[in-house]
């Protein structure tokens, strides 16, 4: 379809495909969709897989303009799609439609380079704003999500100097208490004294603005410093 919008109306009818487990939400979504006689759902999946083979069977006969994809799906979730999409060259735009509303999940899916965000709880006005924008080649996230955003991007640069801060060493024993391992077990591997591991614990604790070895593992774990 070329994509041609005037005054905020869709010229021309889209072609969607909604990828989403749950088969109510789908078949409601479709039909309020479809109400919009320029708007039209060709195509379904119910998981990752499913919706990477419907796009690539779609793209043979007539390549959709859209993919509304959930994140939270059996076998391949969403962000793996996006990947997987995005290695492979197609440049289908991807609004994702979720009900988290985990500032992590909306992180990650900028950064997977998805085109829009919405929650599912978004009206149909909006999702309409959203598919009419992103099949225009703009990005989409929805207002509400911005502000809560913003300031968790400010918390993840503020991270990245407390990260900086760290010596080699002390990142090596953050990782190591962030797994759960005690002092003794630090200080073994380490080849190093408890003494000495203590000491790289408090000055964790004050780099990193934290009370506790708890809070040290979440924040390693916010940070990407370790996998879990």
């Amino acid at each position: 379809m070329e994509r041609w919008i005037y005054g905020g109306e869709i010229d021309l009818a889209v072609k969607i495909v909604i990828a989403d487990d749950h088969v109510m939400f789908r078949e409601g979504l479709k039909q309020i969709l479809e109400l919009d006689e320029k708007i039209n759902v060709v195509a379904e999946a119910s998981d990752g897989a499913e919706c990477i083979e419907v796009l690539q069977n779609a793209r043979q006969e007539s390549e959709p303009d859209v993919l509304l994809l959930d994140i939270a799906m059996p076998g391949m979730n969403g962000f793996q799609v996006v990947d997987v999409l995005k290695k492979s060259g197609n440049v289908i735009p991807i609004l994702i439609l979720t009900a988290s509303n985990e500032m992590d999940y909306l992180i990650h899916a900028i950064n997977l380079g998805v085109d829009g965000y919405l929650l599912k709880e978004c009206g149909t006005a909006e999702l309409k704003k959203a598919i009419l924008a992103v099949v225009n080649g703009e990005d989409y996230i929805q207002p509400s999500l911005i502000p809560v955003l913003n300031s968790k991007m400010l918390d993840r640069d503020s991270d990245s100097s407390k990260i900086e801060s760290l010596t080699r060493r002390e990142l090596e024993v953050l990782k190591m208490l962030s797994y759960g391992t005690y002092n003794k077990e630090i200080a073994e591997h380490l080849n190093i004294s408890e003494r000495t591991v203590k000491n790289h614990v408090s000055n964790i604790f004050k780099k990193i603005g934290v009370t506790d070895r708890t809070q040290a593992a979440v924040f390693a774990i916010r940070n990407n410093l370790i996998t879990i």
